[in-house]
Formats: structure tokens, sequence, C-alpha cells
């Protein structure tokens, strides 16, 4: 988990680093094929062992919810252009802080969407999430800006796309999922991009090329880290990446951290390490009660 959120937070310095000369739709569009390519061969790679790779490749990734897969990833890109858009334009503290309100609208769309039951405890843990959001907002002050509303967009499409792979999950397997999204990703991410397209060119292509690859390896070793740990016991690791962050805001942009930000991180903190918390309670109890479905989740 503590590489995860080291991957994940040089991805977003390198988000900053590239949005300088290119545009935020181009930096998505190479985050998701320098992703791709990472993560191509670790899917291909089980398959080239049968004796038939190909029929075992497609095999692998073969579903029948295709048009499911294009709405997700189709929120997806509008998650990930807030986001990148709120990494080059906010301070990086403050995008990467509002970023992690996305359990606390992922709470609300599981009751919305799922039909989820949520009690007194974590719907405080909900209020104070959304308190600590408004902290870091302050839509009474003139610290307001536009800007801020983009990035808590990215987190409330963000709980959608969370919801979705919930759904997904219960008919496909995980290298289904992740082989469909960054498959629609591309094309998808591509589109805009050719209207504000600019050549990369020096540097720009590293900062690029890191984004995907820390892009992808923060999510496997993310998904690597919640099949080993509980994740009430993970999260709090997770948070190690506001610190990396605002350390490089200060020392490659000169960005300060003010106390509003760090209030509300800290309230934002608390709220989705209560939620993660009794998420894993919950899903302990769930396998206790049910241990043959614990065997196999994905199925």
């Amino acid at each position: 988990m503590l590489g995860s959120t080291l991957g994940f937070g040089l991805m977003a310095i390198f988000i900053r680093l590239a949005s300088k000369t290119i545009p935020t739709w181009e930096v998505a569009f190479f985050r998701n094929s320098f992703g791709f390519l990472t993560l191509l061969p670790l899917l291909v790679l089980p398959a080239l062992r049968q004796p038939r790779p190909a029929a075992a490749f497609a095999a692998s990734v073969r579903t029948d919810q295709l048009p499911r897969y294009v709405v997700r990833t189709a929120i997806g890109i509008a998650s990930m252009f807030c986001g990148f858009w709120a990494i080059a334009h906010l301070p990086l503290a403050q995008a990467v802080s509002l970023a992690y309100s996305s359990p606390i609208f992922v709470t609300i769309a599981a009751i919305l969407m799922l039909g989820e039951r949520v009690r007194a405890r974590r719907w405080t843990a909900v209020a104070l999430g959304f308190l600590g959001v408004l902290v870091i907002v302050r839509p009474w002050s003139h610290a307001f800006s536009m800007g801020s509303l983009v990035a808590v967009s990215a987190a409330v499409l963000s709980a959608l796309v969370a919801i979705q792979i919930k759904q997904l999950s219960q008919v496909d397997k995980a290298d289904t999922i992740v082989f469909w999204t960054y498959a629609l990703w591309v094309p998808m991410s591509l589109l805009p991009a050719l209207f504000v397209w600019v050549w990369p060119s020096g540097i720009t292509w590293l900062w690029l090329v890191a984004t995907g690859l820390m892009g992808t390896v923060g999510q496997l070793l993310w998904t690597r880290a919640l099949k080993l740990g509980d994740v009430s016991a993970l999260t709090p690791i997770s948070f190690m990446q506001l610190p990396v962050v605002t350390l490089a805001g200060w020392v490659l942009f000169d960005e300060a951290l003010d106390a509003p930000t760090l209030l509300g991180a800290g309230i934002i903190l608390g709220s989705t390490f209560y939620i993660a918390h009794r998420e894993a309670k919950l899903a302990r109890q769930q396998r206790s009660n049910a241990p043959s479905e614990a065997v196999e989740p994905g199925n």
C-alpha cells in the first residue's frame, strides 16, 4: 500500500509537470496509452503459458457487458479529466485532499444505486466528510474558486465508477474489467485530445511516460495490497500521499499549505478512514455468515 501511495503521488506530480506544456485532455490520453502498454504484458503473459495463447487470452477478456463498459469508461474519462485538471490548476495538496472525498460519495451512491443500508455512524462520517470538503472549498469566502468544484466533481464521478465496477465484478473477472477499461479509455480519451493537440517535446515525453507507468503501478500495488491486508488497516497508509504531494508542491511549485486546507484534509481523511473501517467490518461479518461465498468473491 505504501508503494501504491507513492506511485499515485508521483503520478500527480508528473501530471502537473506535463500539464505545463500540453492540454489536460492530451495528458489523459498519454496516461491511458502508456498505462495500457505497461499493463498489457501482465494480462497477456498468463495466456502465453497455454497451448493456444490467442484463444486463451480472448477467453480471459470475453464479456457480454460491452455497453455497460462504454458507459463506465465514459464516466471514468470525465472523472479523470476533472481530476487531472484540478491537479494542473489547483495547489496539489488541495486537489489531492478533495480526491480523498470520493468514498463519501461512494457511500451515498451505494444507497441510491445498490440499495445498501447505512446506519447512523456512517451517516455521521459522511456528514463530517462533507464538512471537510466545505472547509477546503470555502464557498463563503473570497478564496472560493470554481476550480475546486471541478475537483469535487472528479470525486463524485469516481464514486459512480466505483459502484459500476462493483456491479461488473459480479459478472466479469478482474482481468476482464481492467482490459476493457483501458481498451476503451485510450480511443475515448484520444478523440477530445485531437481538438487541442500539441506535440510533446523534450522532457515532456518523460513526464507522460512516467504518468502512465506510475498510475498503472499504483493501481496494481493497490489491488495487491487489498488482497493481502485489511482495508481499515491499509487506508491510513494511503493517506501518506498527501504529505508527499504537499512536499512536492512546496519544493517544485512554490506552493504553501494553508490552514483551512490542512483542517479540511484532516476531517476528510478521518471520515474516509471510518467509512473504510466500517466497510471492512461489515465485509468480515458477511464472510463469517456465508463462508461458502467468501472462497471466490468475484464469482
